[in-house]
């Protein structure tokens, strides 16, 4: 009997000073306290509405508060290295988009934008409109051409800042249709459009949500979505790949943590996630904003990293576009 209970006290405790079995029962009872889920921009843009409503669910799903921590700057460079330099514990993740890719492809940045962190799932997918001031008689994506052909540099189009997938993916659309149209960078999507419903600039390939309510009432003419596919938020809008063979630049917003991320945290985000994305009211309100839901596995978001890094890296280089460092 004394045998039996010295066994039974001491076991315990000698399996809780082997390493890792701490952090193994740690994992066990995750989350155990609130999480940062990083939006490396400000609030109001696409990336921290996505954000703010996939923290509220998650926060009741998880018995614990998702707290959305906006850390600005550098382009979203800064809130995406902040989380690359965090504990892999899973209680610092953050919400990337599009731009995370463009900037791997144009900035030298203190991390690896595909090695140095842990793919957890991509959340949505979406799509930018062409979207034209109606004073051009411009009706499609073939007229788009021809009328920067014929007036080459004549075009103006806005950008939400210099490497913004804005930006990147009008360059793209010059490189694959042979057209020259000339840049203008804004410091976000909102100066942007001001210029262009003034029609001190032409164009702009711009978000669902801030170009669509214009389109509506004939501000602004839509011509074309910059997805491979139509998009349910603009179904009367084809892809510029049925005039421009090959183009494809999506719009994606994706979770990702430090490298390490534990296997079992890994799982429960991209559950919870594909739970909340496929709930009746989050599909409704999503659908309005353009976003349509993915809830992908790590290995397939791991394989879009590396294919938009890619890509934009060889717009990037054909276009020999040069910033010094992320836009603030």
């Amino acid at each position: 009997m004394k045998k039996s209970f010295l066994r039974n006290a001491i076991l315990p405790a000698l399996l809780l000073a082997l390493p890792g079995a701490h952090s193994a029962h740690a994992q066990d009872v995750y989350p155990s306290k609130p999480i940062r889920l990083i939006v490396p921009f400000a609030p109001g843009g696409g990336t921290d509405v996505v954000a703010r409503a996939i923290a509220a669910k998650l926060s009741e799903s998880f018995g614990k508060q998702v707290v959305v921590d906006n850390r600005a700057g550098g382009g979203g460079t800064i809130g995406v290295e902040t989380t690359v330099r965090a504990n892999p514990d899973g209680y610092t993740i953050v919400l990337i988009s599009a731009s995370y890719a463009t900037n791997a492809a144009i900035y030298k940045l203190p991390y690896d934008a595909v090695r140095d962190i842990t793919p957890v799932t991509q959340i949505f997918d979406s799509a930018t409109i062409v979207a034209l001031h109606p004073g051009l008689n411009i009706l499609s994506v073939k007229d788009l051409i021809a009328y920067s052909k014929a007036k080459p540099g004549s075009l103006n189009y806005a950008s939400s800042g210099m490497g913004s997938i804005t930006h990147m993916s009008t360059e793209l659309f010059d490189q694959l249709a042979g057209t020259r149209m000339i840049h203008v960078p804004y410091k976000g999507t909102g100066p942007a459009m001001t210029e262009l419903l003034g029609g001190q600039i032409q164009l702009i390939f711009g978000a669902i949500a801030s170009v669509m309510p214009h389109i509506k009432t004939g501000r602004l003419r839509g011509v074309a979505v910059t997805s491979a596919r139509r998009t349910s938020a603009a179904p009367d809008l084809p892809p510029i790949a049925d005039t421009v063979p090959g183009y494809e630049a999506g719009v994606w917003y994706s979770a990702i943590g430090p490298k390490g991320l534990a296997k079992n945290v890994v799982e429960l985000w991209q559950r919870d996630i594909r739970l909340a994305i496929n709930l009746p009211d989050m599909k409704e309100r999503m659908a309005r904003e353009g976003f349509e839901p993915v809830a992908g596995s790590s290995a397939a978001l791991q394989q879009l990293l590396a294919r938009e890094v890619e890509k934009w890296r060889t717009v990037v280089k054909k276009g020999n576009i040069r910033v010094d460092s992320p836009g603030a």
